[in-house]
């Protein structure tokens, strides 16, 4: 079954040097860049919000299923570790994450939640090619 799903957000940066406000539907929330980047640091700089992105989607699908399965997750906790390099105009990103599970589990059903990490939406997404086309309103 193909689907297509639409997501809007909009940014807009005025007045401080970097900080911007974010709205997705009815949400706002602001990004901004460390001062050491020329930045007032009022809130977390954009590649930390992919970073949670990917880590509150993978929380999210697996707390899905483990309720679905009826199985005793009392917390689950991703960290996601982003390093990039540069090096004649390739940027090479790896993203790492460390899955941590509170509850009594047994081996098995950690495995199984660590294979169901690998199937949030955002994670699928960063796997497959994404393609952006840019134009003026």
């Amino acid at each position: 079954m193909d689907t297509t799903k639409r997501i809007h957000v909009t940014a807009r940066s005025e007045g401080a040097p970097y900080a911007t406000d974010v709205t997705a539907r009815q949400h706002t929330i602001r990004v901004d860049e460390p001062q050491e980047d020329g930045g007032t640091d009022t809130a977390p700089k954009p590649h930390e919000l992919l970073c949670a992105a990917l880590a509150s989607c993978t929380a999210i699908t697996i707390r899905m299923y483990a309720d679905r399965k009826q199985w005793p997750l009392k917390a689950v906790i991703v960290d996601v570790d982003m390093e990039r390099s540069s090096a004649s105009g390739h940027v090479d990103t790896r993203l790492h994450m460390t899955l941590s599970f509170e509850g009594d589990l047994d081996q098995a059903q950690r495995e199984r939640l660590q294979q169901i990490a690998k199937a949030c939406p955002v994670h699928r997404t960063l796997e497959n090619p994404i393609h952006i086309a840019t134009d003026l309103a």
